[in-house]
């Protein structure tokens, strides 16, 4: 028996993947506040193995324009500094021997339109893997009434794709729209 449920099941947690992955990419995008995940993409070596600086670090954000990070082993003050100077942050850190200060800088008009491009560009990549998703359930559906799936049911189950196509493209520029007035906000 051919289980269209399947098809919708595969094709709606595809789509749930891309809107995840577009949720974890715009929330490494500064909007000219201090936010802890702009530093997940930034890795130090620490003890022969490559990880993430809040795996070796406290990292804190006291206020909207600086993020504290203070490392648990003194010594990886220079290497943690190394990563984030190295990193494509643009930010220079600044080390009291205490904790690394990173103060984030207000955004320029200019910068502030290229964040919104790329926030764009990002979204574009969501729905393409949508319209993917989409395109491989319906596929299977073709596949399906050559095994004997009823047309009917093939009309009906590619609705229903759609609809849920369309539900998660709204939810991509819903979030677009959140993440550029973020941007723009001075």
């Amino acid at each position: 028996m051919i289980d269209v449920n399947t098809c919708i099941n595969d094709a709606k947690e595809s789509m749930e993947m891309s809107l995840e992955y577009l949720e974890e990419s715009l929330s490494h995008i500064r909007a000219g506040k201090a936010n802890p995940k702009l530093l997940d993409g930034i890795r130090v070596d620490s003890y022969g193995s490559s990880m993430p600086i809040s795996n070796v670090a406290a990292v804190t954000t006291p206020d909207a324009r600086s993020i504290i990070i203070k490392p648990w082993d003194k010594s990886m003050f220079p290497i943690i500094e190394k990563a984030i100077i190295n990193s494509d942050l643009g930010i220079m850190p600044e080390n009291n021997g205490e904790v690394i200060r990173i103060g984030i800088p207000p955004l320029t008009e200019e910068r502030r339109i290229q964040l919104t491009k790329q926030c764009r560009g990002e979204a574009e990549t969501a729905k393409i893997s949508i319209r993917n998703a989409r395109r491989d359930g319906i596929d299977w559906l073709k596949k399906a009434v050559k095994e004997g799936l009823p047309e009917d049911n093939q009309k009906a189950t590619e609705d229903q794709l759609q609809k849920i196509h369309d539900k998660f493209i709204k939810k991509i520029e819903e979030r677009l729209e959140e993440k550029e007035k973020e941007i723009m906000t001075v």
